[in-house]
């Protein structure tokens, strides 16, 4: 096997030259650092619990290049060719973008309203409270390949992702498709999808092919349905290390590095205890994501 990409929390093997094989590794990123920490069969819950999805949103007419899980933590995908930038025309081509739909007003949503990088009008409210349901989702697009995601204009996402506005339209229609099913599904095991991200690519024939991984716990950010009527938002995802690291204050230090062009701190990793509850955390959100048993 050809390692081609290396990820922050996967690889990518090349079998031949129409399939891949990702391996989902241990390891946990957050704020676009990898921290220096493994955690136990985080790999495996990311692999099946995409794998869930796959086969359900095949069943939905939805073309995916899922293939076949190989092992707890492999999976075997069809390949597809890095589309940097422009339009192609035929062949099989991932887009470059990671497209973001919202539903409620959390994480970095919440942030950038707060620093006005956001206006409330553009989200259809006036008043800014953290956990609010928005009166329709937010979708956003961002790119893939750079050091950091940077938001894009819908004009700019068209352009980098050589898509025109009915393929885009009709991308967004999917993820919309999609998440209707996802909501609904969690929804019954006492989940609230709160927010997710999806990859696209498109086939020969230009029609769009859902990528990469989807629905998991690093993805998409996902309460506790019962805590949240209650006014509590427990963090049932990667957001629950992410706030972990905002408590100890290197969140801000880190922003702050990267807003004044400074060297960017070290991430310290998680104590053990941190560990042991991120590990049960996915294990745990297999089950109540996909319904099965770990």
């Amino acid at each position: 096997m050809e390692l081609i990409r290396k990820g922050k929390v996967k690889e990518v093997y090349a079998l031949n030259n129409r399939e891949l094989l990702f391996i989902f590794t241990d390891n946990i990123s957050v704020f676009d650092k990898i921290i220096p920490t493994k955690i136990p069969y985080k790999g495996a819950s990311l692999a099946r619990t995409s794998a869930h999805w796959f086969e359900i949103v095949s069943n939905m007419n939805i073309n995916t290049h899922f293939i076949k899980l190989e092992e707890m933590n492999r999976m075997k995908v069809k390949r597809y060719e890095i589309l940097m930038k422009g339009k192609k025309e035929g062949g099989n081509f991932l887009i470059p973008l990671e497209f973001i739909t919202r539903y409620y007003i959390a994480g970095s949503l919440h942030d950038r309203i707060l620093n006005g990088k956001i206006s409330p009008s553009d989200l259809g409210i006036k008043n800014v409270k953290y956990g609010e349901k928005l009166p329709e989702p937010f979708f956003e697009i961002t790119t893939k390949f750079e050091e950091f995601d940077r938001p894009l204009s819908f004009d700019e996402a068209m352009e980098i992702g050589g898509l025109s506005k009915d393929e885009m339209d009709e991308i967004r229609e999917k993820i919309l498709k999609i998440d209707e099913k996802i909501n609904r599904d969690v929804l019954s095991r006492g989940l609230i999808h709160v927010d997710g991200k999806k990859e696209w690519a498109m086939d020969e024939n230009r029609d769009p092919v859902i990528v990469d991984t989807f629905g998991t716990a690093d993805e998409d950010r996902f309460w506790d349905m019962k805590e949240y009527e209650k006014g509590n938002f427990i963090e049932l995802s990667k957001e629950f290390v992410r706030k972990y690291y905002r408590d100890i204050g290197y969140y801000e230090k880190l922003m702050k590095a990267r807003e004044e062009g400074r060297d960017e701190p070290d991430i310290p990793p998680l104590p053990e205890e941190m560990i042991k509850r991120t590990s049960e955390l996915y294990i745990t959100m297999y089950e109540k994501i996909t319904g099965k048993k770990w």
